[in-house]
């Protein structure tokens, strides 16, 4: 499921019009980056906890030249934890 599709499937469950569904996501994706930025959590509980991570500088292998070793950056990456809602659902 792309974007456009989850707000048609959203607008026709909860019976809004799509422009409303679309501001409603992008205001949700907003205040997510937002707060991944300013190192917070974000937990919508029993559905997971987006959080982001720092990842060190390492070592790597080139992949077109496997005998030549490159230095890879350290980097903060976006982590999500599913809540329990969202693992039992998907046990059944």
């Amino acid at each position: 499921m792309n974007k456009p599709e989850l707000i048609q499937t959203i607008a026709d469950k909860t019976s809004q019009e799509k422009i409303t569904v679309e501001k409603v996501l992008q205001a949700l994706e907003d205040v997510v980056i937002e707060n991944l930025k300013a190192g917070k959590e974000v937990t919508l509980t029993g559905f997971g906890t987006f959080s982001a991570k720092f990842r060190s500088a390492r070592a790597g292998v080139n992949p077109r030249n496997p005998s030549e070793r490159i230095q890879v950056p350290s980097v903060t990456v976006p982590k999500f934890k599913a809540g329990k809602t969202l693992k039992d659902a998907l046990k059944k």
